[in-house]
């Protein structure tokens, strides 16, 4: 899952990316609500944050902006303001759900949950492709009554593959999807990862495997295809 996260505070905005990706998101960050708009429509997220203060266009501003450009993605305002009238205008302006600061981890974290469950195409908590299961709650892969969890970026590699299986999927694609498009990352994680993942499959028996088109990317294929 891949997060747009918009805040101005330099050190929460920090501390709520590190909380999330160690949860097993993506997360891409801005600093400014002109930013939070370019990316959320240039960029390919299952949900948005936006903190309501920020410099240039507010939370609001940049939401009502994001809507009228046809990003339909959920949306969470984060914001200082608890007053009615102030949670209707959020709403009113495309926001899926309203989280007033200060706030709790354990909160914001049950609201990125719930809000990511109301997606316009629901997402299942446990994919299935051939013989492997990948549970995304607790990150593992099962097959045949066996299961093994997996670290956070082979878990998103999985994730992107059991979501288009047969699909090949570039190098670059992965790359972007789980390490974001201004990473510093080496491209060869993608390689360390997708052999980690080939392992796996392997101690489970599976007769899913992952397949390389040569200087194109990945597909998840079955051995009888």
């Amino acid at each position: 899952m891949k997060l747009l996260f918009a805040e101005d505070d330099a050190d929460l905005r920090r501390a709520v990316q590190t909380l999330l990706e160690r949860g097993g998101y993506t997360v891409e960050t801005a600093d400014n609500g002109e930013d939070a708009v370019d990316l959320a429509v240039e960029g390919d997220f299952d949900g948005l944050i936006l903190d309501w203060m920020m410099p240039g266009k507010d939370g609001v501003e940049a939401l009502r902006e994001i809507r009228s450009r046809h990003v339909s993605v959920p949306c969470l305002m984060l914001t200082a303001r608890d007053a009615v009238e102030d949670r209707v205008t959020g709403l009113d302006a495309g926001a899926d759900d309203y989280l007033s600061k200060p706030f709790s981890t354990a909160e914001l974290q049950a609201r990125i949950r719930a809000m990511l469950r109301r997606r316009e195409s629901f997402v299942p908590d446990l994919l299935s492709f051939g013989d492997l299961e990948l549970d995304r709650s607790s990150r593992e892969i099962r097959c045949q009554g066996r299961s093994l969890r997996l670290t956070n970026k082979a878990y998103q590699v999985m994730e992107m593959l059991m979501e288009h299986p047969h699909q090949v999927l570039s190098i670059q694609q992965i790359m972007d999807h789980v390490w974001g498009w201004d990473s510093d990352a080496e491209i060869n994680v993608v390689w360390v990862n997708i052999s980690q993942l080939r392992k796996r499959l392997g101690d489970l028996s599976s007769s899913v495997e992952i397949r390389a088109a040569r200087g194109i990317g990945y597909s998840l294929e079955t051995r009888e295809t």
